[in-house]
This record gives structure tokens, sequence and C-alpha cells, in this order.
């Protein structure tokens, strides 16, 4: 039985909230039309990473998300 809260909670908070910020980095882009001068900017890299970032921490803070004792 775990007791406390896992490290693995708050690498999930902080992927969530990096991705947060890159996917509405992303999404800024695609709807200003104002892009970031990289090669192949037209893949929209950041909408991509902030999608997985986003998922991934979510499911790390569902998966380790801190339980009450009696549950």
């Amino acid at each position: 039985m775990r007791t406390g809260i896992q490290i693995w909670f708050f690498i999930g908070v902080m992927l969530f909230i990096y991705g947060v910020l890159i996917l509405g980095y992303g999404l800024s882009e695609l709807v200003t039309g104002i892009v970031a001068p990289v090669e192949l900017s037209y893949l929209h890299a950041p909408i991509w990473w902030g999608g997985t970032l986003f998922i991934l921490g979510l499911a790390y803070i569902i998966k380790f998300r801190p339980r009450r004792a009696g549950k």
C-alpha cells in the first residue's frame, strides 16, 4: 500500500503544465498564421508535442493521484 504522494504525480503535473503551454503556443501559431522561421514549420510540431505532453501528463496524474488512507 502506498503512503504519501509519489514523485510521479508531480512529474505528471509538470508534463501537463508544459503540454498546456506548448499546445497553447502551437494553437496560437495556427490561428494567427505567425509561425517561427524554422524548417518543416508546416508540420506544426508544437501542437503534436504539446498534445503528447498533455495526454502523458494527464495519464500520470490519474494513475498516481494521491488517495486517502481508507480507500
